[in-house]
């Protein structure tokens, strides 16, 4: 490759608030034709829409090189991009230095155009991606982040099953749950995923050593339909709201947790990265750096979640959606999402078996959230080693699932005390926020039923979420 041409140009173009070039200079505008895009129309070139994107949503001002091609040449140009100042939605893109350098053509069929293709096709995947998770060489997941409102529950799902491979969480269709499978053979693969009524395509794209190894993957989730708009708001329902709110609006929820997110996940997502080598060699001393800092951005995350539970639990306008769900279900995915870490301290987690059934009415993912609180706290708490029991129990009228640890147990005190709000009974440096468990009472209370302990000192703990039975299904089996 030999530089052809170096110009020390100038040229302005600007995007509006769905990432759209709506106006630009004939430079920018001639690169957006060739890329295959319009004018106006959603920028074209795969780097500079990146840019775009994290500049609007982090109100920031970029500035980076980026690389496009422009027929048989490929373009090198440093460009500036600053949000918009006129009150509008978008950015105000300089782009400096154009440099286009001479490549040698590459015609389809022969050796090498394959591939340029294929490079091609995976960078616009992924900036077109609503979910991106990091993997290990074993298809694990390291992390994952998104800003889809539909992809809030297997974001979820996705990063409370850490260390878990992708397809033991999500299902392929096709796929057999269990089945291990080469990562070219799930490329593709067509997925329904909990939460959204769109049709979602997985998209695996390898990170590979110089002899060819795969030691890592991200892992896409895209779409062909638009992502769901929440509804409009009525005028009145708006000024009722204003007019009856206090100092307790729910400012983290609304504006610090959206803004704090996405930021925090991508810096989760970067020191996995380095902890797991995916990145290449490194030494062990910084590796166990990098783990540090995704455990305590793991910790924040966690906090914000926290943080905006506790907004909504405490609103006068909360309340939740019962439905007819099964608890024995509900607490095997529970133990399937924590079991990755409940083995790494040889715990091990004896939950209703296959066939158990306990039919109940309560919201679904209220009663998961609860349960995944409960198990979190009984692997956190329980010494290395030892057993935590999930147990059912119908009660007539009523249906009560229990998790029980072997843990230090609590006296009389500390079980007046537990679920009281920041309460963290004397602990420090365990990660948790004090909130997990004031929260959980607070959603049992709000479907119409309750959580409380029975313990001793040394004697373990049971925590015991009770919630209306279906008296209208049929019962199964519990033990």
């Amino acid at each position: 490759m030999t530089v052809a041409e170096v110009r020390s140009a100038l040229a302005r173009a600007v995007s509006d608030g769905e990432d759209r070039l709506i106006e630009a200079d004939d430079l920018i505008a001639r690169l957006q034709y060739r890329c295959g895009g319009d004018l106006p129309g959603t920028i074209a070139v795969p780097t500079l829409l990146e840019t775009v994107r994290k500049a609007r949503r982090y109100e920031l001002k970029l500035a980076r090189s980026i690389t496009a091609r422009e027929g048989a040449d490929t373009i090198t140009a440093w460009v500036e991009v600053c949000p918009r100042d006129d009150g509008e939605q978008g950015c105000v893109i300089t782009l400096q230095n154009w440099q286009s350098s001479a490549t040698a053509t590459i015609a389809p069929g022969t050796p090498g155009h394959d591939g340029i293709a294929m490079r091609q096709v995976a960078a616009i995947d992924r900036d077109m991606a609503e979910l991106v998770a990091r993997l290990d060489g074993n298809q694990c997941v390291l992390s994952a982040e998104s800003s889809a409102i539909d992809l809030n529950e297997v974001r979820g799902i996705l990063q409370q099953g850490v260390g878990q491979r992708w397809t033991d969480l999500l299902s392929p269709a096709g796929i057999e749950r269990r089945q291990s499978l080469h990562w070219r053979l799930l490329d593709g693969a067509r997925l329904a995923i909990p939460g959204s009524e769109r049709t979602w395509r997985v998209r695996l794209l390898p990170h590979t050593e110089p002899g060819g190894e795969v030691r890592g993957f991200d892992l896409l989730l895209l779409s062909d339909e638009p992502a769901p708009q929440p509804a409009p708001v009525p005028d009145e329902v708006v000024a009722e709201a204003r007019a009856a709110a206090d100092q307790t609006q729910r400012i983290v929820g609304r504006e610090i947790a959206p803004v704090l997110r996405q930021p925090i996940a991508r810096i989760i997502a970067n020191a996995e990265t380095i902890r797991a080598k995916l990145a290449g060699p490194l030494g062990e001393e910084y590796s166990n750096y990098a783990a540090d800092i995704a455990a305590a951005g793991q910790h924040l995350l966690g906090l914000l979640d926290d943080l905006s539970d506790l907004e909504v639990v405490e609103s006068a306008e909360f309340s939740t959606a019962p439905d007819r769900i099964d608890l024995a279900d509900v607490a095997r995915r529970a133990a399937g999402i924590l079991g990755v870490r409940a083995r790494e301290s040889g715990i091990t987690i004896d939950a209703p078996k296959v066939g158990e059934t306990l039919p109940a009415v309560a919201e679904f993912r209220r009663v998961l959230q609860i349960l995944l609180n409960l198990l979190g706290n009984a692997i956190r708490y329980a010494p290395d080693n030892s057993q935590v029991w999930i147990r059912l129990e119908d009660a007539g009228s009523r249906a009560r699932v229990i998790v029980a640890d072997q843990g230090p147990g609590l006296s009389d005190e500390q079980q007046r005390m537990v679920f009281e709000k920041f309460e963290r009974l004397g602990r420090s440096g365990d990660g948790g926020s004090g909130l997990g468990l004031y929260i959980s009472r607070r959603l049992a209370r709000a479907m119409g039923g309750d959580l409380t302990v029975e313990s001793a000192p040394g004697q373990g703990a049971r925590f015991i979420l009770d919630v209306s039975a279906d008296l209208l299904a049929p019962r199964g089996s519990v033990s």
